[in-house]
């Protein structure tokens, strides 16, 4: 559903940049470790603070390590994946799969049913036929959408406890790129707590970004959204959760035109829409698959939704007149004027 895209705030480093600019602390009682790798078709960035660099370091090791093993699992573009292999063949067949791609399928059904269908990994016929048209080719026609989403509906997908998923479809096929990152994120997360990391920044492409504690000497990590029509949009202060953002991308293909990166399965088309959306929630998986859902709802039927999940903010910004429309909880504070919506 959505591909790799911009950063939103910035890279770790600027924010570290920021962040030692404020605190006093001893470099021997706080050292800081940061690492960054490409996986899953964008750049991951860890950032670990701890007396003991030599633990942080082989915490970031296991924890890139963890990114590359979900990514040879969830991948849609290598044929020898998980996903890959039940796009194949869990046709009407109840196929075995690792636990983290049932818990990730799982997961993401949920969202499906929260959000009465907008978000949908089934969507991956679709998908393709996008992505082709992205690299140069055809865009798909009314008929051949049409079709395409006869093969698509997450009520299709059953799960069969306790680690066998079945497609009830005979073309459809499954696409994670609106959950899988932000799993990934929380799965580097729990890695490195179990080395006993209590103070971490992670950041999947500037897409999905989990802050662990905060800097030494600060109360939170503070991220600055992307906003088009200002240096700096909103500022979230994270600290134990994590902020996602779905845009529109530019299509290389076509100069400065706007391209609709996230299939809306209910229309069969990308998503056009003047506003970037991005959540603030406890977990990255959580906050990573309801950006999409949020960017895909709209501002009206999105606010509604929020206002009735625990613990989640969301701010829309539109690239419009530099107009912004926001329903936002405790933890995205505005740093410039903007028409609030409660």
């Amino acid at each position: 559903m959505r591909w790799n895209r911009g950063c939103t705030g910035g890279t770790i480093l600027q924010f570290l940049l920021l962040g030692l600019a404020q605190t006093q602390v001893s470099a021997q009682t706080n050292q800081l470790v940061y690492r960054k790798e490409y996986a899953m078709g964008t750049v991951f960035e860890i950032a670990a603070y701890n007396s003991s660099p030599s633990l942080a370091s082989r915490a970031i090791d296991k924890a890139f390590a963890e990114v590359i093993r979900l990514d040879h699992m969830m991948s849609d573009y290598d044929p020898g994946s998980d996903l890959s292999r039940i796009n194949r063949t869990a046709h009407y067949r109840a196929e075995l799969v690792p636990a983290d791609l049932y818990r990730i399928i799982q997961q993401s059904l949920v969202y499906s049913k929260l959000s009465t269908g907008k978000f949908d990994i089934t969507v991956g016929p679709l998908s393709r036929v996008w992505k082709k048209e992205i690299r140069g080719g055809n865009a798909p026609s009314a008929e051949q959408i049409k079709e395409l989403q006869k093969c698509i509906g997450w009520q299709k997908v059953v799960l069969v406890p306790p680690d066998r998923v079945e497609l009830r479809s005979s073309c459809m096929a499954l696409d994670l790129g609106a959950i899988g990152k932000g799993y990934a994120v929380d799965r580097v997360a729990a890695v490195l707590r179990s080395f006993g990391i209590k103070n971490a920044l992670i950041n999947a492409g500037g897409s999905t970004i989990y802050a662990m504690g905060a800097p030494p000497g600060l109360p939170a990590w503070l991220v600055h959204l992307h906003d088009p029509t200002r240096k700096r949009g909103p500022a979230v202060s994270l600290r134990d959760n994590s902020v996602s953002t779905s845009e529109q991308t530019r299509n290389p293909q076509a100069g400065s035109a706007p391209f609709g990166h996230i299939i809306d399965p209910v229309k069969g088309i990308p998503v056009t829409t003047p506003y970037s959306v991005s959540v603030v929630a406890d977990s990255a998986t959580e906050s990573d698959a309801l950006s999409t859902t949020l960017l895909l709802m709209g501002p009206e039927r999105g606010r509604a939704l929020v206002r009735n999940l625990p613990n989640v903010s969301a701010v829309w910004i539109s690239s419009q007149g530099g107009s912004e429309m926001v329903s936002h909880g405790p933890r995205i504070s505005l740093n410039h004027p903007a028409d609030s919506v409660h």
